[in-house]
């Protein structure tokens, strides 16, 4: 391969900040990874961070939308949603007791993933968690 030409394949989608939204970012990743071991993994992912992006962030209101990234390579399935901000705090994982509603997502994830990171966006945060293809298969691509 030559060394300027990469294997990874990338693919974007910005939706507007509707809750509906959410259903939408999880038939575009598992539509890109049909018949990976890792779809359904990667399908939760995008759920819980589209949904943390509309719920938490500037990115659920009137105007709002968020941005979902997903990046495919023989060792690694990268899923990144960055949101609109608004909150002043940065995605952290959060431990809840077993009566509360909300914020167990990030800890999902944080469980699914091989590696989640969070880094500041322009105006809002960008979370990746990405997915070891290296324990689900023993092939060259995810599937």
């Amino acid at each position: 391969m030559h060394e300027y030409t990469s294997a990874a394949r990338v693919w974007g989608l910005t939706c507007p900040g509707f809750p509906e939204e959410v259903s939408r970012a999880r038939r575009w990743t598992r539509d890109i990874l049909r018949g990976s071991p890792l779809a359904d993994d990667a399908e939760l992912i995008v759920s819980e961070l589209s949904a943390n992006a509309i719920l938490h962030t500037a990115s659920g209101t009137q105007s709002g939308g968020f941005h979902l990234a997903l990046a495919v390579s023989s060792q690694v399935v990268a899923l990144s949603v960055t949101d609109e901000g608004g909150t002043g705090t940065a995605p952290k994982v959060e431990h809840q007791d077993d009566q509360a509603e909300h914020g167990r997502g990030l800890s999902l994830v944080s469980a699914i993933a091989h590696r989640v990171v969070v880094r500041d966006s322009h105006n809002g945060y960008t979370v990746t968690a990405e997915l070891s293809t290296e324990t689900r298969s023993a092939g060259g691509h995810p599937w």
